[in-house]
Parts: structure tokens; C-alpha cells; sequence
């Protein structure tokens, strides 16, 4: 565990107690059998890349995903010995994905060719790829009416060995979409047996993420995928999961500010009665949105919340204190147990992926 040091004014804790708490809750749902892949794409929803994934590794999850190559080449060059899947390949990555033995989905035959391409000059041969196909979200993967020419490339490449199938569900979080979510299983279903047959071996299958997972877990098959719920955020079982990371910085300066005096930028924050203010070490260039400024967020300072005032700045925003005993020095919580991501989402009309993720590498993270 690091302790947090004067100099990390601005940074994002991350709990490793609730970690494990979320990932034992999704197994609490499963078959024991059913094995867990955790996406640590984006920095890993924004919680920290390497030391988040070695934490996972310790935890035993079964396999990690990326959206790109160079986010698994990092966790190779840290260590991590997990099976690392990168779900957005492209042509030109085909040589790093190898040399770093990390296992591209496979989602067009444009990088199918390519790919197996790359193994034969390798030399390689029997190399994991996962296959994606589309059930219904209209992203990256093959329809099911090329299956056949699909394995006919397939079996045609010795070169490669189909470690999985899977494809992915457009609305398992919504009950409005459970009737789509139903259709993409079948599909996906349907799709695996003339694979598997045609192929004449069973590769693993997944279609589930993380609300799929706690709404429809009889359709886990050999593997889930975990995202966002793994990072504490749920549409319907919110109640189950425990807040993961706490965005933290500190009061630089304390101030009093005189009747009609205003605060900030453009003087958007006004005191016509007079106030008091803490300018805190954190703006938009630390991922708070410009616009939670005048009111729009509050922080929490010593059990209260404060609204913030004026403007937010690139590198401070403002808090009115007014009513709040607080000194220079002291923290300040952006969102955490009480004062959620959610909350802010709700506040800058986005969702809570938004917010952990663009929250910017100059603010640390750290594991407790």
C-alpha cells in the first residue's frame, strides 16, 4: 500500500477491498466453472493501467482485455503474465500483438488475412484469436450469415487456433431491451453450434458483460466479461457493489470575500452578502468538467457538502465554505462513497464511464 504524500495533492484512491468485493459479488452469481475476463481498456476505466491489472492478477481473474495493442504491451512490459485480449486491432499492430503474445479479436476478414499474414512470417503456428461476431450491436464482428466462410478461412490457417467466440449485448442493463438481449443470445447460440461443428472443436463462448451478468447470468457459457460493474457502477444492483475509487485533492487557500465581491473567471460566482471560499488544487485539466461550476457540483469538506462557485479553472475550482469549518490543507472529496461518479454524471448529463475515464494521467492513483 503507498501512502499518500504531501506532494500527490490531486489523486484518485483506489480500494482494493471493494475491488475484491465487486469481483466475488459477480462470482456469488455464476457457475464456479465460469471464468472472468476484466477490461482494463482506458487506463482501466480510469482507475490506473499496470498496478490496477497486477492487482487483478493476484485477485486470479482469467483473462484481461484492451481496446489496443500498446495498452496490453504495457502490462506485458510491467509483468502481467494474464492472457490479454485486444478488441480493437489493427492491420499495422499485427507484428507487436505477436511479439508481445497478446490475442486479437478477430472481427472482419480484412484482419483476418492480415493477421494470419503476420503469423506465417513468423513462422507461427496454432496462435489464440477470438472471434467476433455481431448479434445486434452493430459494432465490430462478422454476421451470422458468414460463419461458414468464417471456419472455411479458419480451418484454411494453420496458423491459427480459436481460443473463443464471442459478440456482445446492445441493452442487458434495461428491462426495455430484455426481448433484444433474449434474440442476441439465441442468435449467438445458434451461431457457436454450426461454428463449433463446422470447425470440429469447441472454443470457448461469451456474450455476457457485467449487467448481463447480473440479469442474466443462465447464459454465462464459459466466460463473462466485466467492466463497469467490476468499478462499482450498476443499473440494477447498485446495492450489491461497493464504491471503488475516491477522487481527492486538497484547500490550497482559504479566503473571505467581501459583500458584492465575486469569484473566478467572466465573475460568475457572485457573493452580493459576502462569503467565504476554499480554492482547491483541481480543474478540468484534472478531468472536472468546466461546466459543474455555480452551483452545478458540490464537494464534500469535512462531512458537508460545498457547492462549488464561479467558474472551474484548468488547474483549481472554487467552494463556498461559507458555512462550513475548514482550514488550508484540508481534503476534499470530488466523489466517492457519498458524493458518487453517478452523481456527477447526472450533473454534466453524461454517464458514469465518462467521468472514471477522463479523469487525466497527471492525477495519481493509488491503491489502499
Amino acid at each position: 500500500m503507498r501512502v499518500v504524500t504531501e506532494n500527490q495533492i490531486t489523486r484518485l484512491e483506489i480500494s482494493k477491498e471493494a475491488i475484491r468485493h465487486n469481483l466475488d459479488f459477480y462470482k456469488s452469481v455464476l457457475a464456479k466453472t465460469t471464468k472472468i475476463l476484466v477490461m482494463v481498456k482506458a487506463f482501466s476505466y480510469g482507475n490506473g493501467g499496470v498496478g490496477f491489472s497486477q492487482y487483478l492478477e493476484r485477485l486470479g481473474v482469467d483473462y484481461l482485455g484492451v481496446a489496443i495493442s500498446g495498452e496490453g504491451v504495457a502490462l506485458r512490459k510491467a509483468g502481467v503474465k494474464l492472457p490479454i485480449i485486444v478488441m480493437s486491432p489493427h492491420a499495422g499492430n499485427c507484428a507487436e500483438i505477436i511479439e508481445y503474445q497478446l490475442e486479437p479479436e478477430i472481427y472482419n476478414f480484412k484482419i483476418l488475412k492480415e493477421f494470419n499474414t503476420a503469423l506465417l512470417g513468423g513462422g507461427k503456428k496454432g496462435y489464440p484469436v477470438h472471434i467476433k461476431f455481431d448479434t445486434g450491436m452493430n459494432r465490430l464482428g462478422f454476421r451470422a450469415a458468414e460463419t461458414e466462410q468464417v471456419v472455411k478461412q479458419l480451418k484454411g490457417a494453420e496458423t491459427i487456433k480459436v481460443k473463443s467466440i464471442f459478440s456482445h449485448l446492445a441493452g442487458a442493463d434495461s428491462v426495455d431491451y430484455d426481448d433484444f438481449t433474449k434474440k442476441q443470445i439465441k442468435l449467438f447460440t445458434t451461431i457457436y453450434k454450426q461454428f463449433s461443428v463446422l470447425i470440429g472443436y469447441m472454443p470457448m463462448w461469451h456474450i455476457l458483460n457485467s449487467a448481463g451478468a447480473e440479469r442474466f447470468p443462465a447464459a454465462a457459457f464459459d466466460m463473462v466479461r466485466l467492466g463497469i460493474g467490476l468499478y462499482g457502477f450498476s443499473s440494477n444492483f447498485q446495492h450489491k457493489l461497493k464504491n471503488v475509487s475516491t477522487f481527492k485533492s486538497k484547500i490550497l487557500q482559504i479566503k473571505t470575500i467581501l459583500p458584492g465581491e465575486t469569484v473566478g473567471y467572466s465573475r460568475n460566482g457572485e457573493f452580493p452578502n459576502g462569503g467565504k471560499i476554499a480554492v482547491i488544487s483541481a480543474g478540468y485539466g484534472d478531468g472536472i468538467g468546466r461546466g459543474l461550476g455555480n452551483g452545478k457540483l458540490s464537494v464534500e469538506i469535512n462531512g458537508q457538502l460545498a457547492p462549488l462557485t464561479g467558474n472551474v479553472c484548468m488547474d483549481m475550482c472554487m467552494a463556498d465554505i461559507s458555512k462550513i469549518d475548514a482550514e488550508e490543507g484540508d481534503d476534499v472529496i470530488f466523489f466517492g462513497d457519498r458524493n458518487t461518479a453517478s452523481d456527477i454524471a447526472e450533473a454534466s448529463n453524461t454517464i458514469s464511464y465518462e467521468i472514471i475515464t477522463k479523469i487525466p494521467g497527471r492525477v495519481k492513483r493509488i491503491l489502499v
